[in-house]
């Protein structure tokens, strides 16, 4: 399912602020990766993303680095930061963005896994355990605040 993008649009970028960017087109193709690569690349159990034509991506502030992780793919990132913000395959006219760096991850919902074959075990089980709110788990760290050094989901 994919809604239409609010007043943002489908912009995103990375966690300092350095890179920006803006999808020209409704992002199509979302997926969950669990590749061994996808793992690494992100330091989590899987990365997400959905993509548009090349020409319809625009970066609006900044400058994306990229390492070229494979004979097929490169992964841009945030050099500044570290914020994993794109995947591009090397004869492709597209680039997929990850959704976690999107300003409105929930205007985008993946249809597909891929690499299920390193998919990590727990990870099933894990959604299934106790949640909690920041709110709460700040409060059971006698945290009062935390000052945000975080860009603001939002163009400037």
């Amino acid at each position: 399912m994919q809604a239409e993008p609010s007043r943002t649009g489908w912009t995103g970028g990375c966690q300092c602020g350095a890179v920006r960017y803006r999808l020209d087109a409704e992002p199509r193709g979302a997926n969950i990766c669990h590749c061994r690569m996808c793992q690494k690349a992100g330091g989590a159990p899987f990365m997400a993303f959905t993509g548009v034509p090349t020409a319809q991506f625009v970066v609006t502030h900044g400058r994306i680095a990229t390492f070229t992780s494979s004979d097929i793919a490169e992964r841009g990132f945030c050099s500044a930061c570290g914020t994993p913000l794109t995947y591009r395959g090397l004869n492709s006219d597209r680039i997929s963005v990850t959704i976690g760096s999107l300003d409105e991850p929930n205007t985008v919902e993946p249809t597909i896994q891929l690499g299920i074959e390193s998919r990590v075990n727990w990870l099933m089980g894990a959604l299934g355990l106790r949640s909690m709110r920041t709110e709460e788990w700040m409060a059971r760290n006698n945290i009062v605040a935390i000052q945000n050094r975080q860009h603001p989901d939002r163009e400037n």
